[in-house]
């Protein structure tokens, strides 16, 4: 139902979730992990696209069994306020389109309801104010029926929104309750206001006393969180998986809404880059230029660093041959400056992944040579990794002449010298150097 909304400016919130579930994320279960990696960074995107994302990556089917085993623990438990709405959130939409009456976690979440009121309301008797007030306020919205008037809040926003006194948790009563229900008009969801954006309501039975905005969910919004839903979803199965090229022209544009705030962490890159390296390109180019607070709170160290640490294979060399071509600008995380992505990528990862490339194929041809494995990625890596080189030289992108640059390329290609691409490799380098 649409009720009368203020939309306040989304601001990125830091540290507002507490780390990411182990269990969960590493379950041999991709939907599971899917759900868990939604849980933890869906705060700052509006409730109705989490729980749209979370129809996408769960079938109807199983949505009630994963809500009952991953969802429904974390209602009552110790996580973080926002992860904590997000849940109730989503186990309201799941049959939102019915009476909460015939809600299965109806009770669930009024037990929640009943013990969060209660501890708020003794720390308001106390002249304090808890940190939950603003979970009871939500659970009170959803089992009134209005849980459609939360849907275009983030979670982030939700927990750092000021609550009027009508909305304290100690004034929120549900019919059914063996209380009195307070004689003041109810307040409209526009009393929960942005604190940053300096907003603030009364409630309906006072005047306003800064602007309010009346909006609805219009169709083009609801067709917006409904690309978003299904961007969130193929980019989780972008790790587990080759996207076709239908899947990747609609994840494509979506990518820079997905890393501000980012729905992935550092260690999902390295299984994107070795699934759809196209997709990881893009990836990184939004990672890597992002303005959010929350992108460059963090700095972009964190993905140069998993730059450095890729395998040398092929979707990684294609990876880094990309970004070494590419002219876009980005923070120079050192001097403060603009530079481009080519630069950055040259100056701060080329160095370090050929040395951790060599390191990779000297570890294989260990192994190898142990019995340990049977595969020939020993040979097809040395092979790969020289023809990478040769296409850095062929670009400029190294100089043959500097000992920098080639110096432990050159050792590295005079011990694997019975390989033909080795040996050409060599005399490229030996051909600039005399």
């Amino acid at each position: 139902m649409a009720g009368s909304r203020f939309f306040p400016k989304s601001s990125t919130a830091t540290n507002i979730l507490s780390p990411t579930f182990p269990s969960q994320i590493s379950s041999g279960d991709p939907v599971r992990a899917s759900v868990a990696h939604l849980l933890v960074r869906a705060y700052t995107l509006p409730c109705s696209t989490a729980a749209q994302a979370f129809s996408q990556l769960v079938q109807p089917t199983a949505r009630f069994q994963l809500a009952l085993d991953a969802l429904l623990p974390l209602l009552s438990s110790s996580v973080e306020l926002a992860q904590r709405i997000l849940v109730s959130f989503i186990l309201y939409s799941m049959y939102a389109p019915y009476p909460i009456s015939l809600n299965p976690f109806k009770s669930a979440l009024y037990a929640t309801f009943i013990k969060e009121r209660g501890q708020a309301t003794k720390v308001a008797a106390e002249g304090g104010f808890s940190d939950n007030e603003h979970l009871v306020w939500v659970l009170w919205k959803i089992l009134k029926g209005d849980g459609n008037d939360i849907g275009p809040y983030s979670p982030s926003t939700l927990t750092r929104s000021p609550l009027i006194p009508e909305l304290r948790a100690s004034n929120l009563f549900l019919d059914g309750e063996n209380f009195t229900e307070s004689n003041a008009p109810e307040p409209d969801i526009s009393a929960v206001s942005s604190q940053r954006e300096g907003e603030g309501y009364t409630g309906r039975s006072q005047p306003f006393t800064a602007q309010t905005v009346e909006a609805r969910i219009t169709p083009e919004e609801d067709e917006k969180n409904e690309r978003i839903a299904q961007g969130i979803k193929l980019l989780l199965a972008s790790r587990d998986r080759v996207l076709t090229l239908t899947e990747q022209r609609i994840l494509t544009p979506l990518i820079p809404n997905l890393t501000s705030p980012t729905m992935i962490t550092s260690m999902d890159l390295p299984p994107i880059v070795s699934h759809n390296s196209n997709i990881a390109h893009q990836l990184f180019l939004a990672l890597l230029t992002a303005t959010s607070s929350n992108t460059q709170s963090q700095g972009p160290s964190v993905y140069l660093d998993v730059l450095k640490q890729l395998p040398p294979t092929l979707p990684s060399f294609d990876l880094l041959v990309r970004l070494l071509r590419d002219t876009s600008t980005v923070t120079d995380p050192t001097t403060g400056g603009r530079t481009t992505i080519a630069d950055l990528v040259r100056m701060e990862v080329l160095g370090r992944f050929i040395h951790e490339s060599i390191r990779w194929l000297d570890n294989a041809e260990r192994e190898e040579r142990e019995g340990l494995v049977s595969d020939d990625r020993f040979a097809k890596g040395v092979q790969n990794l020289c023809r990478f080189y040769s296409s850095l030289l062929r670009l400029s992108i190294v100089d043959a002449d500097s000992d920098a640059d080639s110096t432990e390329m050159v050792h590295f290609i005079l011990r694997n010298s019975r390989f033909e691409e080795a040996n050409a490799l060599y005399r490229i380098l030996a051909a600039g150097r005399f």
